[in-house]
């Protein structure tokens, strides 16, 4: 006899209890970003009868990036499916019912690659049922992909009403907040959830973001410290991008070791073929290059665990993180990926275009230029990209990086005006930013301004520990 009165751990009905650990350990690990969430592919092979079960099973296969996602999310939509038709009509009627018919065409939606529909039905399940922070979860990702920051915002609090003091949602404004600009409320918000749950690592991750943006890098600096030895159970994504937060802070203050540490402990070989993973190294790479900071054979050591990833175009910010990569270690991978780029800004909907065609595609072009030391043609390109890149996804923080690069084009052609206007632009956020310091030592003895040039090289030495 079927027990109507089931719920998950969010209170959400359900049509029984079957898989309910299972569909727990996903809900609570997916909201937390922990390894637990994966056991729910156990219980919905042992329980085929769970909808829910097979349903956020496919989730799981969905989160991992790759073209081939989809085809490994297929026979658990199918599983979903079946569990479904098995439902008597009672059980099909009830409001738990109604639910997992829904969460089943969800998942549809997204296997099938109609994300818009995906959001659409994500934010009909919210209204039902507002106490579903998963599939607001999933809205707030899908809208990340696309740079889509207020609709980030409105998804969660479309819901917050229904639950103001949960950590999880807390987090999630808060992070929603900060890539609205709206830095004062992530702070206030990210500050909360962290009061009511000291290791909610979305929280502590959109905090590290108030902090960095703010320029408050000692402050950011001690808060991830402090925090890091709560970074236990944690998925490899939450775990590495942590852990590229805390780097980006050693870098601003000259701790190049540091920096190289967090890169070989805990940003890279965590899940070496984990799309998250992959960019994370790349941009992390990227950036201890641009600070002047020698990193061995490290690209050449990372650049077979991108090569799989020659003709993925599943996301523009991602393929043009495994471009770099790739060309950075002078790979024949990366003009396959270019080529491949290319492509889906010729077929990119109208919808996409912005994203590949505007921006996708030039960025690949600078980045090419760039990593086979064309500067000139490097600047053209990123110049014209630089615009339309929020379309692509990522954080304000992982795009920061393609402005980075800018800078170096310009710097390494010759448009020092240009290099000079942008660094001392990012010295008004932090003065005593190292990297910064150390580019601008090099470009004003460039520019013949040696007094300059003293003062940034002092400002560098000042913070940056004695080697």
């Amino acid at each position: 006899m079927a027990q109507d009165a089931a719920q998950d751990a969010l209170g959400n009905p359900l049509v029984d209890h079957a898989a309910l650990d299972g569909v727990n350990d996903f809900i609570l690990g997916f909201l937390a970003y922990e390894t637990r969430a994966e056991r729910v592919l156990a219980a919905a092979e042992a329980q085929p009868q769970a909808v829910m079960a097979q349903v956020y099973a496919g989730w799981l296969w969905m989160f991992l990036e790759s073209p081939d996602a989809p085809a490994k999310a297929r026979p658990w939509l199918h599983a979903a499916r079946k569990a479904l038709a098995q439902r008597t009509p009672t059980q099909a009627a009830s409001p738990a019912g109604q639910r997992e018919r829904e969460q089943v065409e969800l998942l549809a939606d997204w296997v099938d690659g109609r994300t818009a529909e995906v959001e659409a039905r994500a934010a009909q399940l919210a209204e039902a049922w507002p106490q579903d922070l998963t599939v607001v979860k999933l809205a707030q990702y899908l809208a990340f992909n696309r740079g889509d920051s207020p609709a980030m915002l409105r998804a969660i609090l479309a819901v917050l009403p229904a639950q103001p003091d949960h950590p999880h949602a807390l987090g999630m404004v808060a992070f929603a907040y900060e890539q609205c600009h709206l830095l004062d409320e992530a702070e206030a918000c990210a500050q909360r959830a962290l009061a009511a749950l000291p290791r909610e690592p979305w929280a502590q991750h959109a905090l590290a973001h108030v902090l960095l943006t703010r320029g408050r890098v000692d402050e950011g600096l001690a808060f991830l410290e402090a925090a890091r030895a709560g970074w236990t159970g944690l998925n490899s994504f939450m775990s590495t991008h942590l852990w590229w937060h805390l780097a980006l802070f050693y870098i601003a203050r000259g701790r190049d070791l540091d920096a190289l540490a967090a890169y070989d402990d805990g940003v890279w070989g965590v899940s070496t073929s984990y799309s998250q993973d992959q960019v994370g190294a790349v941009q992390l790479l990227a950036r201890l290059e641009w600070a002047g900071i020698d990193v061995g054979l490290r690209w050449q050591a990372l650049a077979p665990h991108l090569a799989p990833r020659a003709h993925d175009t599943v996301e523009p910010f991602l393929s043009l993180l495994y471009l770099y990569g790739l060309a950075r270690a002078g790979r024949a991978e990366a003009e396959t990926l270019y080529t491949a780029i290319a492509q889906a800004a010729a077929q990119a909907t109208s919808e996409r275009r912005e994203a590949w065609a505007r921006a996708a595609l030039p960025a690949a072009s600078g980045l090419l230029a760039l990593a086979r030391h064309q500067p000139a043609a490097a600047r053209e390109a990123l110049a014209s990209a630089l615009p339309h890149l929020v379309h692509i996804g990522g954080s304000h923080a992982q795009r920061d990086l393609f402005a980075l690069w800018a800078v170096d084009a310009a710097q390494r052609s010759g448009a020092l005006l240009d290099a000079q206007q942008a660094l001392e632009a990012r010295r008004l956020v932090d003065p005593d930013d190292v990297a910064v310091n150390r580019r601008l030592a090099q470009l004003y003895a460039q520019l013949r301004l040696p007094q300059q040039a003293l003062a940034a090289r002092a400002r560098a030495e000042r913070l940056a520990p004695a080697a």
